[in-house]
C-alpha cells in the first residue's frame, strides 16, 4: 500500500502581503519552498506547522489565520522515491496540511542559519510569483494553495490598512 507522509505546510506573510520563501540547503542553487515538515506522532498539524516554521526559520513571532480543512496531497517523482527506498523509507508522496501565518515580527527575527538548516536563503516574495520557483513536482500543490490564501492575504492587508486609516482620521478629529 503506498503511503504519503503527513506534513505541515506554512505560508507565513508580512505586512506588506509578501509570503517568505527558503532556498534549501540541501540543493546547489536556488531551489525555493515555503517552511513545511513531517508531523510528529501526538502533535497536530497546527502545532507541526509552528514547531517547522521556528525549526526552519527562527520564527516564533506569527499568528495563525487559518488552516485549509483538507490536506493536499502529491507524490514524489520515480528518482526521489526510489532514493527514500535505499533509505529505508517507505512513503511516496506527502500529505500537507496547509496553514496561512501572518508575521507580527521583526526581518531581523528570520535566521535560517538554524542548528539543522532547512534554508541556506531567504526572501520575502508575491504569493503570484511563487509557484513558478517550485520543483515542477510541487508546483500543482502551491499553484492550489496560494490559489485558495491569496485573497486572505489581501483581505487582511486591506483590513489592517483600514484600521490604521481609521485610527489616523479619529486622531485628526480630536487634535
Amino acid at each position: 500500500m503506498e503511503t504519503y507522509r503527513n506534513c505541515a505546510g506554512i505560508i507565513l506573510f508580512n505586512d506588506e502581503g509578501k509570503v517568505l520563501m527558503g532556498a534549501r540547503a540541501d540543493k546547489r542553487g536556488l531551489h525555493w519552498q515555503f517552511p513545511q515538515g513531517g508531523i510528529e506522532d501526538g502533535e497536530t498539524p497546527e502545532q507541526a506547522a509552528l514547531r517547522e516554521l521556528k525549526e526552519e526559520t527562527s520564527v516564533t513571532s506569527a499568528e495563525i489565520i487559518m488552516g485549509l480543512n483538507a490536506p493536499i496531497s502529491y507524490t514524489f517523482p520515480k528518482q526521489i522515491r526510489e532514493g527514500l527506498v535505499a533509505k529505508g523509507k517507505t512513503h511516496v508522496g506527502q500529505k500537507m496540511y496547509w496553514f496561512l501565518l501572518h508575521f507580527t515580527g521583526q526581518d531581523d527575527e528570520i535566521n535560517v542559519e538554524t542548528q539543522t538548516p532547512e534554508f541556506k536563503a531567504f526572501e520575502w516574495a508575491e504569493i503570484k510569483s511563487a509557484p513558478k520557483r517550485i520543483i515542477f513536482f510541487k508546483k500543482g500543490v502551491y499553484h492550489r494553495v496560494c490559489r485558495i490564501f491569496a485573497p486572505y492575504i489581501e483581505a487582511y492587508i486591506h483590513r489592517a490598512e483600514c484600521l490604521v486609516g481609521n485610527i489616523e482620521d479619529e486622531k485628526e478629529n480630536h487634535a
